[in-house]
């Protein structure tokens, strides 16, 4: 199990904002009405809280409004940077009346200035939003307004704030997800200017589909932009944008929604590279990818490329095409530098009008900013990336290693590295046990303080960025490919080389795999393991290196796990219905490629026995003495106390939590757990007196219900046939048992003569009296067996009386199938 250190307070939520200062070694937290200030070693120890919450006036008149007063009314602090030593610059939704206010980092309070935080931060939890401070001023990307309709990129200054014009060419429905500053290299010629550069997936102007097509966009905007003198007043004269570009052509893949990058900025590289993960818009495979973007293809898109312009174009979904024209001069959108002050342009408040008008009408580029290699660095299967960012390694050869930290919408974490121009994941890690979605996270790389930071919903989690004491073995710890990690002889441990003082010659360690410089002694510890008929087996194996293959033995034999017999699962193979076949040695080995060189060692190596069960007759007298069957109790006891793994379960079979397979054939190992085996069988060990004895009980009681409900079948059916109400043959069979005592029938023909001579001289004293005959209704009492019980009086008059009311009321005289007519 690794070890991670989790933040979190009651009644506290949406920990989504994370700011850490690395000279104080200081984590900023901004969550729902509160903000935090943790120990960056150890964020388990607060320094400092504040809440920051919305009066009861504000909360009423945002619920007003429609909106929920336990959720959205609330305070969600959305931006969290860092002013100066003194002060943080802090924005919240403030129930969607965004405030901003200036925190006093030495006594930790608020200012009191409650400044309007509109187009700095947004109204609603919901919308995105990005923020980066440069130079005590604020860059941010937002919408405007209440109902989110307004998206506006903005600088918030005391000199020149500046913003975006409110135009669907410039922003249409964008969701921000970055924002940072590259700055101008001092010793250039050029006099470039500092940049600031945003990142966000937008609504395609340049198609119209059905549908809307989402674009990713990176959008730059010039730091000593003064906006325009007459157009473009108060706006961005170097606001310019155009579309990354991350595709697997090959495939037909296309990643258009960009949810998170990360500017690589190091000594040790030439030009910062721009890290970006993506996702599909129709992302019903789950797939998501990594493309990484070198910061020279960007200016040069943005300083040599082509513009776009608006054009109708009948019976087309292309809304927007390359413009060929004159474009003015200075270039549209450029920043101010040494060529555009030798031509009198000092600032944008100089720009002619033309240069002006055309980057307010033309602010798309044509060209596309394409990745390095022309596509992804990682394309990965049934997951969605969405934070990451990038350390700079140096390995003990010298080499340097990208790691990429890349968290998923399921709370956990990947780290990969490239490898033989790919992308090796070495390990996965979960880091919220609720699988909820990793919101904001955070590189520490402070030399010998190296960790990651954290933010879901629910809390704050630091991790470090290797787990090098989880591999136990020389070959494990090189196999795991980990640029953070090596093995070190004399303590034979792998360590994490950059908490260690000074390296040392050595220490292991081969990014290639190549594990020949280890001398591990293989020491095979066999667990003895006793099983039962029909019962099923879990061999646990666990293995470090995700590049490697695991192969089953049985017997010195590679063992077959396509067979329904057996079911190889992540980290165990499972064997069902046991047989005395399956007696023997299982042996689990981890086979890896390495330079055309096959390399395996052993993982674990179990030895499974049969268990025999003798049957013994328990009687009802039987005395409480120890029997035959009862020996085998002690045997089990011995088995648990030599230090077996076995368990014998006899309900059910213990599900195994496992990590999800990153790379093939296996996935990474999450935590450190040792080989061992269950057994679930069905069968136990030994059967007790007492058990017996219930069971003796049991039986002897269904036995008893048995007989009842027999006897009470018997009875149903005699009453039944002594009444008459069963067929032909049972009557028969009651006539007999009546032995001569006899009842007569009923004559059907008879009754039924009968109804019908009542019916038809019904019919004649209705028709005589003017009255017109009705048919008769077929009644069905032909069919009762009781056609009658009434008697007819003498009289023709009374007769006929009652016979006009009771006309099926007429006597007949009942002969049973089973009587024997006297003189018959």
């Amino acid at each position: 199990e690794v070890q991670l250190i989790h933040f979190n307070e009651s009644k506290v939520s949406n920990y989504s904002t994370l700011l850490l200062s690395e000279d104080k070694n200081v984590l900023y937290v901004g969550a729902r009405e509160v903000i935090f200030a943790l120990n960056a070693v150890n964020i388990a120890e607060k320094q400092h809280e504040l809440h920051w919450k919305v009066t009861e006036d504000k909360r009423t008149k945002c619920a007003v409004k429609g909106k929920s007063e336990q959720t959205e009314c609330r305070n969600y602090v959305r931006v969290l940077q860092q002013l100066n030593d003194t002060f943080l610059y802090v924005c919240g939704t403030n129930a969607f009346q965004p405030t901003c206010d200036y925190l006093n980092l030495i006594s930790f309070e608020l200012g009191g200035r409650n400044e309007d935080g509109k187009g700095r931060c947004p109204f609603d939890p919901a919308y995105s939003y990005t923020s980066v401070m440069v130079d005590e001023e604020l860059y941010s990307g937002t919408f405007y307004n209440f109902l989110g309709s307004e998206p506006i990129i903005s600088r918030h200054s005391r000199q020149s704030p500046l913003r975006t014009e409110y135009a669907i060419p410039w922003l249409n429905e964008p969701n921000f997800v970055f924002a940072d500053v590259i700055r101008a290299d001092p010793n250039s010629p050029d006099g470039e200017d500092d940049k600031i550069y945003f990142f966000f997936t937008e609504v395609s102007v340049e198609y119209e589909f059905v549908g809307k097509l989402m674009i990713p966009r990176i959008a730059r905007v010039c730091k000593r932009d003064q906006g325009g003198l007459r157009t473009l007043q108060k706006k961005w004269t170097s606001f310019l944008k155009a579309r990354l570009i991350c595709t697997i052509p090959d495939k037909n893949l296309i990643f258009n929604v960009i949810n998170d990058v990360f500017i690589l900025k190091s000594p040790t590289l030439k030009e910062p590279v721009i890290y970006g993960v993506f996702t599909p818009q129709l992302n019903n495979v789950g797939l998501s990818a990594v493309c990484a973007y070198n910061l020279s293809t960007v200016e040069d898109v943005f300083s040599k490329g082509k513009y776009m312009q608006s054009a109708t174009v009948e019976q087309s979904h292309t809304k927007w095409v390359r413009y060929n024209g004159e474009i003015p001069n200075p270039r549209p959108g450029a920043c101010i530098n040494n060529e555009a002050r030798a031509s009198s342009y000092m600032s944008s408040l100089n720009l002619p009008d033309k240069t002006l008008q055309f980057v307010k009408d033309h602010p798309l580029m044509d060209d596309s900013v394409t990745p390095m290699g022309d596509r992804p660095r990682l394309v990965k299967r049934d997951v969605k990336y969405t934070q990451i960012v990038v350390d700079r390694v140096r390995a003990l050869n010298g080499t340097i290693y990208d790691v990429m930290f890349i968290s998923t919408d399921r709370g956990a974490l990947h780290k990969a590295i490239s490898y033989e121009n790919g992308m090796h994941i070495v390990e996965e890690t979960q880091l919220f046990p609720n699988f909820e979605p990793v919101q904001t996270l955070l590189l520490s790389s402070k030399t010998g303080r190296r960790y990651l930071f954290a933010g879901s919903n629910s809390g704050v989690v630091q991790s470090p960025v290797a787990f090098c004491d989880k591999y136990t073995t020389c070959v494990d710890c090189v196999l795991a490919r980990d640029p953070y990690c090596a093995w070190k002889p004399l303590e034979a441990s792998c360590i994490d080389i950059f908490k260690e003082g000074e390296m040392e010659r050595n220490w292991i360690q081969n990014i290639g795999g190549d594990a020949s410089s280890c001398s591990d002694k293989v020491r095979e510890n066999p667990l003895q393991h006793t099983f039962k008929h029909g019962s099923t087996a879990e061999l646990k194996c666990s293995q470090k290196s995700n590049l490697a293959q695991v192969v089953w033995k049985f017997k010195d034999d590679v063992l077959r796990v396509e067979s329904p017999k057996y079911r190889l699962l992540e980290k165990a193979l499972l064997i069902f219905n046991l047989s005395e076949g399956d007696s023997g040695v299982y042996q689990c080995l981890s086979e890896e490629k390495v330079k055309n060189k096959k390399f395996s060692q052993v993982l674990a190596k179990h030895v499974l026995e049969l268990k025999k069960i003798q049957h013994t007759t328990v009687g009802p007298t039987a005395t409480s003495g120890p029997t035959e069957g009862n020996s085998d109790v002690p045997k089990v006891s011995a088995v648990s106390a030599e230090g077996s793994t076995a368990h014998i379960s006899t309900t059910h079979m213990v599900p195994v939590t496992t990590a999800r397979i990153l790379t093939k054939p296996i996935g990474p190992v999450l935590t450190s757990v040792a080989s061992n085996t269950e057994l679930f069988n069905s069968i136990p060990d030994a059967v007790p007196e007492k058990t017996m004895f219930l069971k003796s009980n049991d039986n002897f009681l269904l036995m008893f219900l048995f007989l009842f409900f027999f006897i009470l079948f018997l009875c149903l059916l005699s009453y039944n046939c002594y009444k008459g109400y069963l067929p032909g043959q049972c009557l028969k069979f009651r006539s007999v048992m009546l032995l001569g005592k006899k009842k007569t029938k009923s004559d059907f023909s008879d009754c039924e003569q009968s109804v019908k001579e009542t019916l038809v001289e019904q019919g004649s004293v209705s028709h005589q009296s003017g009255e017109q005959p009705k048919p008769a209704h077929d009644t069905g009492y032909e069919t009762e067996p009781d056609c009658g019980n009434s008697q007819l009086q003498a009289g023709d008059s009374q007769a006929s009386h009652e016979a006009k009311d009771k006309p099926f009321d007429v006597k007949c005289e009942l002969k049973y199938a089973d009587s024997d007519v006297e003189g018959d």
